[in-house]
């Protein structure tokens, strides 16, 4: 069987609002992203890595921020899509790991809602999830809290 590594990142610009959503999670907060569907960054991260993985391109390949289809759209259902191609080729996960890039908010309350929130659309345990965060030090737009960004890496294995 097959082992393959995808890598994923994702950023959006943060404007005034009333929250972010994160890992399928909304977090109230004094910003919230400028973006097409719901501005998940962890998510995003983690579709293109899961995607680029198995070889299957990008995120903007199959969800473009120009298809009003996926306007406001939860991050959750573009997760469960990209599963769905995942499984279409014949891959399963074996782990994630993801890291959440921002000044704030801090995430660390809402990590355990995360992990249950992606493990249940992924199929997968909670101990095959890892998410960390960070903060850019007050250094470039994130440490000026003009946007937020995360990474992911993702191991897969073919099923054939």
């Amino acid at each position: 069987m097959t082992k393959r590594i995808g890598i994923g990142y994702d950023v959006h610009r943060l404007v005034p609002g009333d929250f972010i959503v994160v890992g399928g999670v909304k977090i109230p907060h004094y910003y919230t992203c400028l973006a097409h569907s719901d501005g998940d960054v962890l998510l995003h991260s983690i579709c293109d890595a899961l995607l680029g993985a198995a070889g299957l391109g990008d995120i903007g390949k199959y969800f473009p921020n120009n298809d009003e289809s996926y306007k406001g759209i939860s991050s959750l259902i573009l997760l469960e899509k990209t599963n769905y191609l995942l499984l279409e080729n014949n891959y399963k996960i074996i782990n994630i790991d993801s890291t959440f890039i921002a000044e704030k908010p801090k995430i660390l309350s809402y990590v355990e809602e995360m992990k249950n929130n992606i493990a249940k659309i992924l199929k997968i345990q909670k101990s095959e999830i890892n998410i960390k965060a960070t903060t850019s030090e007050k250094v470039g737009f994130i440490g000026r809290e003009e946007g937020i960004a995360s990474m992911a890496v993702v191991l897969i294995e073919s099923m054939k």
